[in-house]
């Protein structure tokens, strides 16, 4: 299998993942909540932040779908690199208020790192080869 395919198939794992899970968190945030592995939900108003949540993770999605459709791969690549930071915040906003350390690392974390991985194999898949220059023929004399 080509890089590209795979690069392919690995980005669109991540939008179907970050897509259901931030639907997830608009259309029922209260069972979907326990998931995120802070360790007690939001009570009165503060369950409003989970679908604020949710539409933070649809919305990255959706640019990384429009990416991958449109065929900008490299730019595709940047924003997988730059969206893994929103995943890395999520997990060390579980580790610093005293949630679970598994979902914090098994979920957050390593979702942040496969982007990270991903998003290097496109910039790699998508790099410019420097060229050498063309140096002419011997000419037998």
């Amino acid at each position: 299998m080509s890089l590209k395919k795979i690069n392919t198939v690995l980005t669109a794992v991540f939008i179907l993942f970050i897509l259901w899970f931030g639907t997830e968190f608009i259309l029922s945030p209260e069972t979907t909540a326990p998931g995120f592995g802070l360790p007690s939900r939001p009570s009165g108003d503060g369950g409003g932040f989970l679908i604020i949540k949710g539409i933070r993770d649809v919305v990255l999605a959706l640019v990384l779908g429009i990416l991958l459709v449109t065929g900008h791969r490299r730019a595709l690549g940047w924003v997988l690199l730059v969206e893994a930071f929103a995943a890395y915040g999520d997990m060390t906003t579980v580790l610093a208020h005293h949630g679970s350390v598994a979902t914090a690392l098994g979920v957050h974390g390593l979702t942040a790192t496969l982007m990270v991985v991903n998003g290097l194999l496109m910039l790699r898949e998508t790099r410019k080869v420097a060229v050498a220059p063309a140096m002419p023929a011997p000419n037998p004399a």
